[in-house]
Formats: structure tokens, C-alpha cells, sequence
């Protein structure tokens, strides 16, 4: 049994698993960090199997110590030039070998096995080793693909880990917006790769249910009811604007008549507060007083129940679903908020001040110290992200996983601090920042604002550009890049878009198949598969070389969260496509390379519908 380590492969961290293979000496696995062998071991990993074996000779001949630290690094060439596949291994080991990297890759070289895989072994520059692979090394792509279909790229480097990860969350005062489809779409790739490489992945939204926000939303709702049954009375510049209250309101009288209704005398005195805030505060407490609980309770409800819905329908057509909706307010009414304060209370992590209750945050590496219940006594927000996040952990997760808004950055090390002061392993807690994405409608920048109803929805967005590109052109950068969303380019039929791009190259495959009937031709895959050894043209090598590239790139986005990995490469292998269709004939005389060639592009029609599928983007056979 192999050692319960870690080993780091291109830019991916793989958990260690029993290898049913001779490895090197028990020894050299204790000093080096192991691998995760999937049902046929990828490129990259016997070329570091090779690695280890040399090394192995190394140690024993005393040329290099013994390492319990060292990681083996295979990285993709960033030219043919320099091979396939390189490692800077050599470099790794030299100082503590007390020797020249270039003479220590010379003597790894020397030790490494025979391989039916490696052409040959170049040094390069101050002690790289570049490996370039036999031009037949890729042709049982072609094979795994066909065979996995789907499952090609599955990986179990996940190894059933609970994963919660939590994504949109917008608070539920409006419709979603451009703003919040970006954190849509990143949060569902991330889980998607996270589920495609073997982590047990649950998606939650959050819902802000509680808090002033939310008494603002129901007396918004209440004055546009007030208005719609005649009395006058002027709407707070600082309530909620757009026209979906006033359809709130609409609906909230149809269903309930006049049972909301309080004469507009006693109302217009309280608009004499000059204060903005102060003067909204007062409204939301005459309506509570007024209406009483139950009758506010309902008002407030017809409020958030209406936007809940709106947000899940304009989900669910963007692609993305969720396996639990949270309440905020549950954690209070469940008494968990409460149960948090307390907690920190007794380790000593609360202090008062002025009569409100203070967490001692800079104590644990945040700024300043936060609060918890103000003089008021109502709770904060941050009382109930505590309490929060205790929730994610006592239902078993064990990588918890926040996508948040870029503005939410000097939250993290408040919420980790608390969760450290709750001894709830902060390190389970991953927060990714998502950030803004800005609209253009040629060049005019749209502004938004949620408060003032002047914002493009994330349903509008659908309507003008599809689903698809909005999907896609959400997840082209970086999740902490500024995103400017070019419209006109988005809807654009052109090679400009990248969207577009790829999905032609799928649809351009299907064509060629849809002409077989047409011609006579059969298609016979099984023979195919024996002749792919035909395929040694330089663009089908490329091309060949580019889909055994899609495990490494779909373990790499999924573990370093970062899903503009696979668009870029989806985008270069729709470009190694174009290249090779517009340079040869598919439906060609012999028999043998034209299967063969319709079994390469078969494969990439597979891995092109692969990855879209990941990003939540379709793959049209027809455009």
C-alpha cells in the first residue's frame, strides 16, 4: 500500500491512491510523492512514473538524498519545439544533490526506463527535461474517447469528499441581474468539473430572508399598494423602484382587497424626517405596529415569495439548479444565532461596548473587531453568517465552498476568524470572488442599481443574446478579472466568437455525418478503431495531441476553480479542427483512412460536446 500522501501533477494536487503496479522501492516512495493511477494511466503520469523509477536509481547510487518534500512536476510544452511534456526536476533536486542541474538531468535521463511512449529526452536551458512523444503515442485517445464517451475525463482525484458550494445568494429585494448571472454561471461550471472529477457536490443559495433589507422590500411593497388603491402619498427615493413592486403590489390586492390599508393622515407625518434612512426606519415600524405581526408577516411574505419565484424560474432557464434553497431566518427561528453568540460568549471571543455585543475578530487576523447584536439587540448579518457556516459544517461538508461578490473580499477574514473561534476547522472554507461584470450596448455603458430599478436583468440578457453566450462570455476570465460583456460580439455568427466558434466546429462534424447516408457511405466504426494507426498526417497528430490534453485540463479547472481553462481550450481545439477540416477530405475513396478519420472527428464531436456540457452550454448539430 501506497503511502497516504499528496503528490502534485502539471498544476494539479491528486490524493494518493493503492498502485496495482511495480513502483520503485519503498524507500524512494517514502521520500517522493505518489500518484493517482485512473483506468489507463494518463501521459503525464507515466512519464512521472518513468521519473520515479530513475530516481530511484539515483538514491540507491547515493547521487541524490533521500526527500520527504520533493514533488514531481510534469507541465505541458509551451511549444513543439520543446516536446510534448517538461520537467523542472532536475533544478528541484540539484541544490540539495550539491550539483549542476543540467549534469543531474543528464544522469535522470540516463536511469530512465524504456518506454514505447518517449521518442526521445532533450536537456534544455539551465536543467529542464523535455520529453516528445512517439507520433503514435495519442492514437488510443481516440479509442478512450469513443469507449468513456461522456465519462471521458472522469477522475476520481475527488474521492467522494461532501463539497457544499454556495453561489448567487442574491438578496431577494429584485430580479437578478447581469451582475449576479456572473456568479451563476461560475459557481455551476466550478461544481460541474468538481463533480466530474470525483468530489460528492451539493449547490445551495442562500436566501437572505431577514434583516432590514428585507422590511425595505415589504414597505416598498406596501406603499405601491397603498398607491394602486388611491391614496396619495409620496415612495421614498430610498425604497425599492422598479416596476416588478408595483406588480407585487398589483397581485398583493387581488389576492388580500383592502386588508392592508391605513389612512394616508397618520402616515404623512412621518415623511417630516429629513433623514433618508430614518425616515424609511419609521415607516417600516408604523407598519409593523400597525398591521400588527401576522397581518405584516403576510405582506412581507407576498414580497419575498414573489421575487423567490422570479429568481428560480430565471435560474432554471439559465441552466442552473440547486439542491437546497437556505433560509436565512430559519437560523434565527431555529434559535442556531443564539446558539453561536453563546458559544463565542463562553470562549471568551464577546466583549460589550455601548451596549452592543462585540466579536473579537482582530484577535484572529481580521481588521477590526465586528458586531454582533446591536444596542438594539437585533442581530447582524454577520451573526447569521456564523451561524451559517457552523450549519455547513455540523451537516457533514467537508470543503465548504463560498462564491462571493468582489465587494465581499473584507469578509473572509472576518468569517474565518469566526469559524476559528468556533473550532470549526477554517480551513475547510474556500471563498472565490467573483467579479463585476460590466454591460455595453455599443458604447454605452449600462448602469445598474437594484434600489432604483435601473438594472438589465439576467432574463433580459437570455432574451437578446441566448443562454449559451451568456453562459460562455461569463466564464471566459479569470472569476477575480473585471468583466466587460461585449453584446454585439456575444450575438455576433462570426469566428470572433469564441462561443460560436466551437459550436460550429461540433455542428460542422455532424454535417459531415449527415452526408454519409446521402453518398452511400457506412460508417464502420469498429473497423476504424483498427486502423487508427493511419492517422500520422501533421493535422491529425495536433489534433490527437490536443484531445489527450482534456483529462489535464478538466483536473486542472476543477481543482484550482478556474473553468476559463477548459473555454480556452475548447476554443483550441475547435481551432485544431477547422485547420484539419479545411485542409483534407473526410469522405475520401480509401476505405481505411476514411473511417479512421471519421472515428478522429467522431471523438472530437465527443469532447466538444463534453465540454460545453461542463460550462452549461449546448452543442447544436445543426447552425
Amino acid at each position: 500500500m501506497v503511502p497516504r500522501r499528496h503528490a502534485k501533477l502539471g498544476e494539479s494536487w491528486l490524493n494518493c491512491r493503492q498502485i496495482n503496479r511495480v513502483l520503485p522501492s519503498p524507500k524512494l516512495l517514502n521520500t517522493l510523492q505518489c500518484v493517482t493511477f485512473l483506468r489507463r494511466p494518463k501521459l503525464k503520469k507515466q512519464i512521472q512514473e518513468l521519473l520515479l523509477q530513475s530516481l530511484a536509481v539515483l538514491e540507491s547510487k547515493e547521487i541524490i538524498p533521500a526527500s520527504s518534500d520533493l514533488v514531481i512536476k510534469i507541465e505541458n510544452s509551451r511549444g513543439s519545439e520543446h516536446g510534448d511534456f517538461a520537467s523542472n526536476i532536475a533544478m528541484t533536486l540539484a541544490k540539495t544533490a550539491k550539483t549542476n542541474p543540467r549534469q543531474l538531468a543528464q544522469n535522470i535521463i540516463e536511469q530512465l526506463p524504456e518506454s514505447d511512449i518517449l521518442e526521445r529526452v532533450e536537456i534544455a536551458g539551465p536543467g529542464f527535461i523535455n520529453f516528445f512523444l512517439k507520433q503514435n503515442a495519442h492514437q488510443a485517445t481516440v479509442l478512450e474517447i469513443l469507449k468513456a464517451g461522456f465519462h471521458y475525463g472522469d477522475s476520481i482525484v475527488g474521492a467522494n469528499i461532501p463539497t457544499l458550494i454556495e453561489f448567487v445568494s442574491a438578496n431577494p429585494t429584485g430580479p437578478l441581474h447581469i451582475g449576479h448571472g456572473r456568479g451563476a454561471a461560475y459557481g455551476a461550471a466550478v461544481a460541474s468539473l468538481l463533480k466530474k472529477t470525483g468530489f460528492d457536490v451539493s449547490c445551495e443559495y442562500y436566501i437572505n430572508d431577514a434583516g432590514r433589507q428585507m422590511d425595505i422590500l415589504a414597505v416598498s411593497v406596501w406603499l405601491r399598494y397603498l398607491q394602486h388603491n388611491g391614496i396619495e402619498i409620496p415612495f421614498p427615493e430610498n425604497a425599492y423602484q422598479g416596476d416588478y413592486i408595483i406588480d407585487i403590489a398589483v397581485k398583493l390586492h387581488k389576492e388580500q382587497a383592502e386588508k392592508f390599508i391605513l389612512p394616508a393622515t397618520d402616515i404623512l407625518p412621518l415623511y417630516k424626517e429629513e433623514d433618508p434612512e430614518l425616515k424609511i426606519d419609521g415607516l417600516i415600524k408604523y407598519c409593523i405596529d400597525k398591521l400588527g405581526e401576522e397581518n405584516y408577516r403576510l405582506l412581507f411574505d407576498a414580497g419575498l415569495d414573489s421575487i423567490l419565484i422570479t429568481i428560480k424560474d430565471d435560474l432554471i432557464g439559465f441552466g442552473v439548479e440547486f439542491n437546497n434553497w437556505f433560509s436565512e431566518r430559519s437560523l434565527v427561528e431555529n434559535n442556531t444565532v443564539n446558539q453561536c453568540i453563546e458559544k463565542l460568549i463562553e470562549n471568551d471571543w464577546v466583549y460589550e461596548k455601548e451596549g452592543a455585543k462585540w466579536f473579537r475578530s482582530s484577535k484572529l487576523g481580521d481588521e477590526k473587531d465586528r458586531v454582533l447584536i446591536r444596542e438594539n439587540g437585533q442581530a447582524t448579518y454577520f451573526a447569521s453568517d456564523i451561524a451559517y457556516h457552523l450549519s455547513k459544517v455540523e451537516r457533514g461538508f467537508e470543503k465548504i465552498i463560498d462564491v462571493w461578490g468582489a465587494d465581499h473580499h473584507g469578509y473572509i477574514a472576518r468569517v474565518k476568524a469566526s469559524m476559528q473561534a468556533l473550532e470549526l476547522s477554517p480551513e475547510k472554507l474556500e471563498i472565490l470572488l467573483v467579479q463585476f461584470a460590466t454591460l455595453y450596448r455599443g458604447k454605452e455603458k449600462l448602469q445598474m442599481s437594484t434600489r432604483s430599478g435601473e438594472f438589465i436583468t439576467l432574463k433580459e440578457l437570455q432574451d437578446e443574446v441566448g443562454k449559451d453566450a451568456a453562459r460562455f462570455f461569463y466564464i471566459m476570465r479569470k472569476s477575480e478579472q473585471h468583466l466587460d460583456f461585449d453584446l454585439e460580439l456575444a450575438k455576433s455568427q462570426s469566428n470572433d466568437n469564441p462561443v460560436y466558434y466551437i459550436q460550429y466546429a461540433h455542428a460542422r462534424i455532424c454535417s459531415v455525418f449527415r452526408q454519409l447516408p446521402e453518398k452511400g457511405i457506412k460508417y464502420q466504426q469498429a473497423e476504424a478503431l483498427n486502423n487508427v494507426s493511419s492517422l500520422n498526417e501533421p493535422h491529425e497528430i495536433k489534433l490527437l495531441a490536443t484531445l489527450a490534453r482534456y483529462p489535464d485540463v478538466i483536473e486542472n479547472a476543477a481543482i484550482t476553480y478556474e473553468p476559463h481553462q477548459l473555454a480556452y481550450y475548447l476554443k483550441d481545439l475547435a481551432t485544431d479542427f477547422h485547420t484539419y477540416y479545411n485542409a483534407n477530405q473526410f469522405i475520401v475513396e480509401d476505405n481505411a483512412i476514411r473511417n479512421a478519420r471519421l472515428t478522429l472527428i467522431e471523438a472530437t464531436k465527443q469532447v466538444i460536446k463534453n465540454g460545453l456540457a461542463l460550462l452549461g452550454v449546448s452543442a447544436p448539430e445543426a447552425m
